[in-house]
């Protein structure tokens, strides 16, 4: 397991009850994470080479997700219950389906280029984007969306410890809840759906 998940499961916990919501509340002002310091500019590379910032999905919602295509474990589950809960979403909400983008930074860009993440964010749903960058891109979003991580060297090369949340961030870019991407579809799609649905 890595050693970055117990201190991002205490942010993850400890920012949950910053909004204050009642439960079945579909105010974003009632949101968790209403008024959370998570998310900014940040400037990265898609898969086609080319330069994207965060403006660039302004009007539109974002599942924000960090990772990196080698992971072993998480990162890919986790992605994959986030493009299944986007397969159910166009299936059976497609208007809200189509106001969400679902986008995978990876924390590994020295192996992580843009056609490697382009091809892994596009195996789990067909509009999910994958972005990279160089080291220093990389590191500011991962800051301003509280995404700790670290390289950990192993007899065979390396792995990336890191922080393992998904957001849902709204059309300005404010930060509305954590997404239960550890369960199932079903349950991100629950969740989604409390709050912008």
């Amino acid at each position: 397991m890595n050693r970055l998940l117990i201190p991002a499961l205490a942010l993850a916990f400890a920012l949950a009850g910053c909004g204050g919501g009642t439960s079945g509340s579909k105010s974003l002002a009632d949101a968790p994470l209403a008024g959370a310091s998570i998310g900014g500019p940040f400037t990265l590379v898609n898969g086609d080479g080319k330069t994207v910032k965060d403006s660039d999905f302004t009007g539109k919602y974002r599942i924000m997700y960090f990772g990196y295509t080698f992971c072993p474990d998480v990162c890919p589950v986790d992605v994959q219950n986030i493009g299944g809960a986007m397969k159910l979403l166009d299936k059976s909400n497609p208007k809200l389906s189509e106001q969400i983008v679902p986008i995978f930074v990876t924390i590994d860009p020295a192996r992580d280029t843009p056609k490697v993440v382009k091809e892994f964010a596009a195996a789990f749903h067909p509009r999910m984007v994958g972005l990279t960058g160089t080291p220093a891109q990389v590191d500011a979003a991962a800051k301003v969306y509280r995404v700790p991580y670290a390289k950990r060297e192993t007899p065979s090369g390396y792995l990336m410890d890191h922080g393992r949340q998904a957001y849902l961030i709204g059309p300005k870019g404010e930060p509305i809840a954590l997404l239960p991407q550890d369960q199932n579809p079903q349950a991100i799609v629950a969740e989604i759906e409390r709050w912008i649905g």
